[in-house]
């Protein structure tokens, strides 16, 4: 049956039936009731719209800090793909680096492994103590006293093409402090 159809038959219903035929027309029928079911809905909606648009933007606040903890999306292209594993690797050898000869970045890397708080020697600081613990017998020691200038030279010029020009080889003072 069409919905017209059945709007007319309980119309007919209410109008031929002995004790709805008495009651006023404007209290029975489905129009009526889908009418006061609206303003009911309108009402509940009404009421609690603010609270709903309050966690929405409570959750998206929520969202948008975990993004932004989880940092930029990934590069789609193999350019850029590139350019961010090198900026990875360049920031791990810095780190590194600057761990190994003491100048390890506390700012950027709290003592989580600390709980008292104590200010220890990271990395390089300690391997740096240790070896002067080790050679402080030598601290007067001076290794160059043996080289004339014509012995150092001849030292550069040896190992010369190992690097860039106008760098002394690493080779250069390995040659050197041999026996």
């Amino acid at each position: 049956m069409s919905v017209r159809d059945a709007i007319e038959r309980e119309k007919l219903f209410f109008a031929t039936h002995p004790l709805y035929s008495s009651m006023p027309p404007g209290l029975l029928g489905t129009e009526v009731l889908v009418s006061k079911l609206t303003k009911v809905m309108f009402t509940h909606i009404k009421h609690n719209l603010p609270e709903i648009a309050k966690e929405i933007k409570e959750k998206a606040k929520e969202i948008e800090e975990r993004l932004r903890d989880l940092g930029p999306p990934l590069p789609s292209e193999s350019t850029e793909k590139m350019h961010l594993l090198w900026n990875m690797i360049t920031d791990f050898v810095t780190i590194y680096k600057n761990t190994i000869t003491g100048k390890f970045d506390t700012k950027r890397y709290q003592n989580n492994n600390n709980p008292g708080g104590k200010k220890e020697l990271s990395g390089g600081a300690k391997i740096k103590l240790h070896f002067y613990n080790l050679y402080r017998q030598f601290v007067n020691f001076n290794a160059t006293s043996e080289y004339t200038d014509a012995d150092i030279e001849k030292a550069i010029m040896l190992h010369e093409g190992d690097t860039i020009p106008g760098f002394p080889s690493v080779d250069v003072f390995v040659y050197l402090i041999q026996p």
